[in-house]
């Protein structure tokens, strides 16, 4: 079993922070190793959704579906997948520190049954390497607008 948290603060206000993060079609700009993200539901967001994601780890190729299953707006997100080599629960979640300061928390907790469980260890210190890039380049994103 793998189960990551990573978390760091935005210099934004929560709901762009949420609105920003939650959005799919936004995945593939602030998550390094994603690299596509494609509605399989009609829109918005909603429990139930459905959204095939593309990506590479560990350098293999990786296509999966996530569902909705959790959306309290500005304060967590929660898709699933049960597909694919790597089924997998992300959990976003936002706390305002003030006006303009967002926490955010993003956790992947799954079972790797694609992969050896000898290098699932290996596999969780990768992800949450990943992770905090991925965070870091959301707050970059999103504390310095084009």
């Amino acid at each position: 079993m793998v189960d990551v948290v990573t978390e760091i603060t935005i210099n934004c206000p929560i709901e762009q922070v949420s609105s920003y993060a939650s959005d799919p079609e936004n995945a593939p700009t602030w998550y390094v190793n994603i690299h596509s993200a494609e509605w399989k539901t009609a829109k918005p967001l909603k429990i139930g959704s459905k959204i095939a994601f593309k990506a590479k780890f560990i350098g293999r190729e990786l296509a999966y579906v996530y569902e909705i299953v959790e959306v309290l707006p500005e304060k967590k997100l929660a898709m699933k997948t049960a597909n694919g080599p790597f089924p997998m629960e992300t959990i976003y979640t936002w706390f305002s520190l003030d006006h303009n300061q967002t926490r955010m928390i993003l956790r992947n907790k799954g079972n790797p049954t694609g992969f050896s469980k000898i290098i699932t260890p290996l596999i969780s210190k990768m992800m949450k390497k990943a992770n905090m890039k991925d965070l870091q380049k959301l707050k970059y994103i999103l504390e310095n607008p084009s």
